[in-house]
């Protein structure tokens, strides 16, 4: 059994109302359009049934629900979307093992009640939240609330990088181009939202906390020496602000900066990437990385999907390994059971 556990889906209702009459806007708000099996479930199965034991762990697609709705309505947003993937996953249990619940995140006292109704009505075994909300950083005190809420409910977090084309490549511009925002930008996003969690101290006041990194965790695992050695001379780059009481803190512990990247996982929707897939392995560990292939973001039904499975299939694992990967690791972080 395959558990594909980062995947997307608009369910019916949400589609209707929020996307096809263009309030998703551009960008990603266009990509989204485009999908044949980002809302037709006929078109969903039909790639699902090529892979024979395999079943989806639904999110809801980009772009956030902050970008479609200030605070006051996002709530609404967040239920609708909710209320239809739950929908999906009792109507048809085999093809859907769950789902993670979206968030009002520019409302956080509505996305904590979001998350409990999510998790005590609706049966959610994780949240979903992107790397950003809006021009903020995740790692403000107002959002604490919802990471403590994730915590003490022990849900895991699926955080999905998010920036746009006016987020500019250079300053002297005004966008970016040739679509980097999303090439290289989506990997910074995830990057840089990880460290603002590691050196904020997420992990220290919960040290349990399960974040799943959408796209193998973004350019971490391949820039290890600049976490490791690199950020150990923290604050040797920065004149006005001292940085040494954090590594002071991180030492007390008997732990270095990239000890707390150790701690992220990551799953394998990196579009067919052999190299990078070996590389985010042997950072993150064997149990630490969980199949997902992205769908429907994909140039073809179905091609992340075989490509995905294709390049774990060529790791050179043991049949016991790889089912950890496919199966077990989403298991255990979702607490859930597949056969």
């Amino acid at each position: 059994m395959k558990i594909d556990i980062f995947n997307h889906f608009f369910p019916k209702a949400y589609w209707d109302k929020y996307i096809t009459g263009g309030a998703a806007g551009k960008d990603m708000g266009k990509r989204v359009q485009l999908m044949p099996t980002i809302a037709d479930l006929d078109a969903r199965f039909r790639v699902m049934d090529e892979f024979g034991a395999y079943t989806q762990f639904l999110t809801l697609p980009a772009p956030a629900i902050e970008v479609l709705a200030p605070p006051d309505k996002s709530p609404e947003l967040a239920q609708l979307a909710n209320d239809g993937l739950a929908e999906l996953c009792q109507k048809y249990p085999d093809r859907f093992c769950g789902f993670g619940a979206s968030l009002p995140m520019n409302n956080p006292e509505a996305s904590v009640k979001e998350i409990g109704r999510a998790v005590d009505q609706l049966g959610a075994r994780a949240i979903q939240v992107y790397t950003n909300v809006g021009p903020n950083a995740l790692d403000l005190p107002q959002y604490s609330i919802i990471f403590e809420e994730a915590a003490k409910r022990d849900l895991t977090i699926l955080m999905h990088p998010a920036r746009g084309a006016n987020f500019p490549d250079y300053l002297s511009e005004e966008k970016s181009q040739y679509e980097i925002w999303w090439t290289f930008g989506w990997p910074y996003e995830t990057s840089a939202a990880m460290a603002r969690m590691v050196f904020s101290g997420f992990f220290d006041r919960w040290p349990n906390l399960k974040v799943v990194t959408h796209h193998m965790g973004g350019m971490i695992p391949y820039f290890e020496g600049r976490v490791g050695w690199g950020w150990d001379a923290l604050g040797d780059r920065t004149s006005d602000k001292d940085y040494k009481p954090i590594l002071k803190a991180m030492a007390d512990k008997g732990k270095r900066p990239v000890d707390f990247f150790h701690n992220f996982y990551a799953d394998t929707a990196l579009f067919g990437g052999q190299g990078a897939t070996e590389c985010g392995l042997k950072f993150f560990g064997l149990d630490k990385v969980v199949f997902a292939s992205d769908v429907p973001f994909e140039p073809a039904p179905g091609l992340y999907i075989r490509e995905t499975i294709k390049v774990i299939e060529n790791l050179g694992l043991t049949a016991e390994q790889k089912d950890i990967i496919y199966r077990k690791n989403a298991e255990r972080i979702l607490g859930i059971t597949v056969k």
